[in-house]
């Protein structure tokens, strides 16, 4: 098959070409998909995209008219994804519904270190041979309560790493995960995790239902100097109502791997101009938050996966009109 390959990178053209091993014809497109670059994918029956590229009603329906039949995501969410727009068009929409969790979950604990620890400012003043110590008290991580909201793969890693530091876990999650309670959580409901954790790290999909699941509201039942970790989805914060957390010391400190308006941001180089996202650009005026470039997901063995399955959802749809991984309306009800 011809599959036009959106969001390219260089290693993102490394692991794919590895894994085609030349079954299909791979044309790597480094813009965003969006309505003003789906042209590009004329002549394919595929499209390959990323997280933050655009799959809206109109989008689709260009692709349509460029008779693509198939949506092979290298990502595990699809919130960017019309559903209901592709199957009005026939398309089949496939993703890669897990890869490395051990990856994601190891960079949610690398950021709750490095907060706690001020490991980013240490460093910063090392480099400039500034030796104090002031500013940088962190706290044991031993005996305290760390909050997992999510409990797929993700979250289940979390809390079996955090169980290993000897912090008391509590989770959240509609649908309790048996491995993660024998890793040693405790369900609990949402308002006692908020209340009784040093520690909140989320890791659940962006639905309507957590929209902005961590907002005013849930902010004002938190504890004081609480650390707020999330690398799921961007919108599943309120970003500006974090700011006003941080300010007030509610939120003693945040990292971030995803942020709600990151598709204008994250995955590219633009240290050579200006940030005209003054939401973004607030954040980073605070020496307690840690923000990384959407990069949790970034090893040698998720992406290695990554590309294993893309090709695996291109090739069984050329052998037999359906996929490995399916997304579709239907499977969401």
């Amino acid at each position: 098959m011809r599959v036009a390959v959106f969001s390219t990178k260089s290693y993102d053209k490394t692991y794919l070409d590895s894994a085609n091993a030349g079954q299909h014809q791979l044309v790597y497109l480094e813009p965003r998909l969006d309505s003003t670059t789906a042209f590009a994918a004329d002549g394919a029956q595929a499209v390959c995209a990323f997280v933050n590229d655009i799959l809206d009603a109109e989008v689709i329906a260009i692709l349509a008219k460029q008779r693509v039949q198939l949506i092979t995501l290298r990502c595990a969410g699809f919130n960017h994804v019309d559903l209901e727009a592709a199957k009005l068009h026939g398309i089949t929409v496939a993703r890669v519904p897990e890869y490395s969790p051990h990856s994601v979950a190891e960079h949610a604990v690398a950021l709750m270190l490095t907060l706690n620890r001020k490991i980013h400012r240490a460093s910063a003043r090392v480099r400039e041979a500034n030796f104090s110590l002031d500013g940088l008290l962190g706290f044991d991580m031993h005996g305290k309560t760390v909050g997992v909201i999510g409990t797929g793969k993700i979250g289940q890693c979390v809390a079996k790493i955090m169980s290993g530091f000897g912090c008391r876990v509590l989770a959240f999650d509609p649908y309790p995960n048996q491995q993660c309670i024998e890793a040693g959580a405790s369900y609990v409901t949402l308002q006692t995790l908020l209340s009784s954790s040093d520690i909140v790290s989320l890791h659940c999909p962006l639905t309507p239902e957590t929209h902005h699941l961590i907002d005013e509201k849930a902010i004002k039942q938190m504890r004081a100097g609480v650390m707020l970790i999330n690398i799921s989805r961007g919108a599943v914060i309120d970003t500006r109502a974090i700011i006003r957390g941080l300010k007030s010391g509610v939120i003693g400190s945040l990292g971030l791997d995803v942020y709600e308006e990151e598709e204008n941001l994250f995955f590219r180089d633009l240290s050579n101009t200006f940030i005209h996202d003054d939401v973004f650009a607030r954040l980073l005026t605070f020496p307690n938050v840690v923000i990384t470039g959407h990069q949790a997901f970034f090893t040698d063995e998720a992406l290695t996966e990554i590309a294993s399955t893309t090709i695996a959802n291109i090739s069984a749809y050329e052998l037999s009109g359906s996929v490995v991984h399916p997304v579709s309306v239907e499977r969401l009800v």
